[in-house]
């Protein structure tokens, strides 16, 4: 073991961190159940010190496996450093991480009284992310510390990362601070857990002034269905669709998507019909009744291809509700939604005269993988766009190979078949490396 010590330090002096690391990392190894002597244990401690202080992260990061030995003994030295104002931010961190990993009485209270005192901003982050990771053990000093103020906001993002019932008593006294991320914090991390003070704390959250507050009440709401009668919990979000922050709509929109009741479907849909509805938000509500998947969102979605709202970008909307249709979940109406597409396409409506609605279209059909959407992309190879026809003859691909190739061919030979279509299949046959038929 002298050997190794000296060798070490040969490293230390050489300012060979690596080597030095693995030294110290072979010196506890060697006979881990016997004790080094004062003097052993005070030349290792400061050893590691130095990889940790003048060493890449790699090197900090082996000889943080040194620490653990020493148990409270490098509680001193760890501290020493994490206070160093001129240290590295890096060796500072591992510091912090190795004192939540030794979970000792004095490493936590250290740790505590850094977050008490820090002027450092980031010194105090350092603190409180090492007390999170220290867990259980550290909530009730990290909650004695939530009435001082300066050190409150660190407080709750480390309780908010610690994720165990224990942290709900201590972070409902917070959900009223003045300040609005301490509120949302607290709010964020309070919708994790099904206990009944929580749900009322949501409710009066979506009334706050500050909208980041109000997005985290509805997040943690979202995830509440089993509350939707208790709370009337579709007419509490369908309330916040038409909020004066866009943010907080879209968060409703999703919110009541998530849901999928009949109720959360019809109230995104009439803010979807709304006058003033933004074009952000009419598309947010038209991939929350995709996200819906149920019947009643499908022939919502109809009706919208039939009579769209008012809308600054119809194109665009257009666009969104046939790019939501390709993407149904839903196995059982994906026919019928193949159906509304090609219905659509034989319209003749307006806006297929748009390139990037055609290729919506035809994503979409290829998406659905239903035969029925055959024809009508075949069809479309007859357009002059060369965009649209690349995207036509990719949906065509993700369809029954043998039978779409068959019907092209066949398509190719006729001779009711127009040379405009003709060119059309014979690109598609080329790029399907099929020898062209005679005709």
């Amino acid at each position: 073991m002298a050997n190794l010590l000296s060798q070490a330090e040969e490293f230390a002096q050489q300012g060979d961190w690596s080597n030095l690391a693995q030294c110290l990392q072979q010196f506890i190894s060697t006979e881990p159940e016997q004790e080094f002597t004062h003097g052993e244990q005070d030349k290792v401690l400061s050893l590691a010190m130095q990889v940790l202080q003048s060493g890449d992260f790699q090197d900090c990061w082996e000889v943080a496996k040194v620490f653990p030995r020493f148990g409270q003994a490098a509680v001193p030295p760890l501290i020493g450093l994490l206070r160093e104002e001129d240290a590295e931010l890096e060796a500072r961190w591992f510091a912090a991480r190795i004192l939540g990993e030794l979970a000792e009485p004095t490493a936590i209270q250290a740790l505590v009284d850094v977050l008490q005192t820090a002027d450092d901003d980031d010194l105090s982050g350092i603190a409180a992310e090492a007390l999170a990771n220290l867990g259980t053990s550290a909530i009730a000093a990290l909650a004695s510390l939530l009435p001082q103020p300066e050190s409150r906001l660190s407080v709750v993002q480390a309780l908010a990362q610690i994720r165990h019932p224990d942290i709900i008593a201590p972070l409902l006294t917070v959900v009223d601070d003045a300040q609005p991320t301490i509120r949302a914090l607290a709010i964020e991390a309070l919708s994790s857990f099904h206990d009944p003070q929580i749900p009322p704390v949501l409710v009066a959250a979506l009334q706050d002034p500050i909208a980041t507050v109000r997005r985290a009440a509805i997040t943690g709401l979202a995830v509440r269905s089993d509350l939707a009668i208790e709370l009337n919990l579709e007419a509490l979000l369908a309330d916040r669709l038409w909020d004066l922050h866009l943010g907080v709509c879209q968060q409703a929109a999703a919110a009541l998507g998530r849901l999928g009741t009949d109720a959360a479907v019809n109230g995104l849909v009439r803010a979807l019909n709304g006058t003033n509805a933004p074009l952000a938000l009419q598309l947010e509500i038209i991939r929350a009744l995709a996200w819906a998947g149920t019947d009643i969102a499908l022939e919502r979605l109809q009706a919208t291809l039939t009579t769209p709202p008012p809308c600054e970008s119809p194109e665009r909307l257009y666009q969104e509700i046939f790019t939501v249709l390709g993407r149904w979940a839903t196995a059982e109406y994906q026919p019928l939604v193949a159906q509304m597409l090609v219905d659509f396409l034989n319209s003749n409506h307006l806006v297929l005269e748009s390139a990037q609605i055609k290729i919506a279209i035809a994503l979409a059909l290829g998406q659905l993988k239903q035969l029925i959407g055959l024809e009508p992309l075949v069809q479309l190879l007859a357009t002059e766009d060369a965009g649209v026809r690349l995207h036509v003859i990719a949906a065509l691909r993700q369809l029954a190979p043998q039978t779409t190739q068959q019907r092209l061919a066949e398509l190719y030979t006729s001779q009711t078949t127009s040379e405009q279509l003709r060119q059309g299949l014979k690109i598609a046959l080329q790029e399907w490396q099929v020898e062209l038929p005679h005709y």
